[in-house]
């Protein structure tokens, strides 16, 4: 684990940058210290570096955060990605070189402008964002998202993090319970409400982010008590399995 000010000297990021990633919810820390310090892991640092990349490649915030926290993200597709973003870039960047090269040996009389040509760069990154932000889930959540402000957006995530308070509560009885379901059919309602049309398929696939690892299990679990995640992903499955 580090602590905010080993993160920010290792990735060159200063502090209240980490902590207003933290504050719109692009980079939660996966714990505190005791005096109340932020504290990351290698996962939260492999987020970072993905978020630092798609930075470099000029991608807005909001873009980064709705493509990272989206149930389709695959580091491996993205890494893949970001990598072949960056080789346009240098290309666009060694063009422009070659440009003022020429200008610095020809004079201002070398008019040849393809240097400043972004095309390609500009239409792979439209794909990178299209395979994760062209669904309508994505298009209604930005609909949705778009007259709130961040500390509306931060009271639904709160609201939203109760729902698992309350499945820590019942985290050792049986997921298929008409309690436990009950809670099931809240969370897809509150999503499909608040953010985007979530049926049973999305659900489905949410449940088995919560338990995969990483960010969503050790947050979720933090909130709820260990085995909260695995919980609640056993519920939403069985859920989904009564409807299908």
């Amino acid at each position: 684990m580090m602590t905010i000010h080993e993160v920010s000297k290792l990735a060159g990021v200063s502090i209240r940058t980490l902590q207003y990633y933290d504050k719109i919810g692009l980079l939660h820390p996966t714990g505190y210290t005791n005096a109340g310090y932020r504290l990351y892991d290698d996962m939260d640092l492999e987020r970072l570096q993905h978020i630092l990349v798609f930075r470099e490649l000029e991608f807005p915030l909001k873009d980064i955060k709705a493509i990272i926290n989206s149930p389709d993200f695959d580091r491996g597709k993205a890494l893949e990605q970001q990598i072949e973003l960056l080789k346009l870039k240098k290309e666009h960047i060694e063009n422009l070189m070659d440009f003022a090269l020429g200008i610095k040996m020809l004079g201002v009389k070398h008019m040849d402008f393809r240097a400043f040509d972004r095309s390609k760069l500009d239409e792979y990154s439209r794909n990178a964002k299209e395979l994760y932000g062209d669904t309508p889930e994505y298009k209604e959540m930005e609909e949705k998202q778009k007259n709130r402000t961040e500390e509306e957006d931060k009271i639904l995530a709160d609201r939203f993090l109760l729902f698992f308070k309350e499945a820590g509560e019942m985290k050792d009885t049986d997921p298929a319970s008409s309690k436990a379901q009950d809670l099931v059919k809240r969370i897809q309602d509150y999503i499909t409400e608040n953010l985007y049309t979530c049926s049973d398929k999305i659900l489905r696939g949410l449940g088995k982010m919560y338990s995969g690892g990483g960010d969503f299990t050790k947050n979720i679990d933090e909130y709820g008590g260990e085995g909260t995640a695995e919980f609640v992903d056993n519920a939403i499955q069985i859920y989904c399995d009564k409807v299908e």
